[in-house]
């Protein structure tokens, strides 16, 4: 599988001069497969840039239904609903095309559908266009659910610490395993971190991946004083890459407060203390990575 981002910002979009390396585009990630399979892990603001170099119909690969005259699928995961993640949503050009498939997988909570969620945002006062209008064939799917297949890949979810219901999803094909936890929160309710695996959230997805994305929004004393918002540090990002043994670990979801100078610091700093064992790089967006 190949793995793009196309936004790695967290919590608000920031583009400027101080954010043009490392980006100022909010969560989104790209993963295509072997036989042309596409999905896209949230919309944040990056997905319209994503939305116009996607093909508006199906190559010579399973990524169209034939019982539905051979449309054009994109499924789309989302973490959770919060602005950041579902912003880009509504500009995505896939999701506004007739003849175009659109299955969005997210989760519910305790009281309201994914469907009545998602009209929260696309509808009026906040947008002027009703989910319900947009011209694609759309398919809304509630996790977590148990493992499911779109296209080679196989892709499980479960509930992760952040709040609001929020997943983590690990992707496999191939032999390859993509894990993406962009908001998550492993060191909440311990005094020290890592702690125990058997309760530490979102082991079960990260274990021995080949390329984890993981929150590392915070410096360790801006985590201090924001315990319970949902994020990690960075050095708590590396501390979990190395509890679940993955080969690869790509910082993501920067503080929109960062600059690209700040980053830089942050990571040469995590990286002379920590001295990991698995592969790093820096959540940039345009950034690819082939697992193979």
């Amino acid at each position: 599988m190949r793995v793009t981002l196309w936004g790695t910002r967290g919590s608000l979009a920031s583009p400027g001069p101080d954010t043009a390396r490392y980006g100022g585009n909010t969560s989104c990630v790209e993963v295509e497969g072997h036989d042309g399979t596409v999905l896209i892990l949230d919309a944040g603001t990056g997905i319209r840039r994503l939305g116009l170099v996607l093909p508006l119909t199906p190559g010579p690969s399973p990524v169209a239904d034939d019982r539905r005259g051979g449309m054009r699928r994109i499924d789309v995961l989302l973490t959770h609903l919060h602005m950041d993640h579902i912003q880009g949503l509504a500009f995505f050009r896939l999701l506004r095309t007739p003849g175009v498939e659109v299955h969005i997988w997210g989760p519910a909570s305790a009281t309201l559908s994914l469907h009545a969620r998602l009209t929260r945002y696309l509808s009026p006062p906040l947008f002027p266009v009703f989910l319900r209008d947009m011209p694609s064939t759309l398919f809304l799917h509630e996790v977590p659910c148990g493992d499911f297949e779109v296209g080679e890949f196989r892709i499980s979810s479960a509930l992760v610490c952040h709040p609001d219901p929020t997943v983590g999803y690990r992707i496999a094909a191939s032999g390859a395993v993509l894990t993406y936890l962009p908001d998550h929160e492993p060191a909440l309710g311990v005094d020290r971190f890592p702690w125990s695996r058997d309760w530490t959230s979102g082991v079960a997805l990260a274990a021995g991946a080949d390329l984890l994305i993981h929150d590392a929004q915070y410096t360790g004393d801006e985590y201090a004083e924001r315990i319970g918002f949902g994020h990690s540090s960075v050095p708590q990002a590396f501390a979990f890459a190395e509890m679940t043994e993955v080969r690869h670990l790509v910082p993501f979801h920067h503080d929109p407060a960062h600059t690209d100078d700040d980053l830089d610091r942050l990571l040469a700093e995590t990286m002379a203390s920590a001295r990991p064992q698995f592969a790093v790089t820096p959540g940039v967006e345009g950034a690819s990575f082939d697992l193979n």
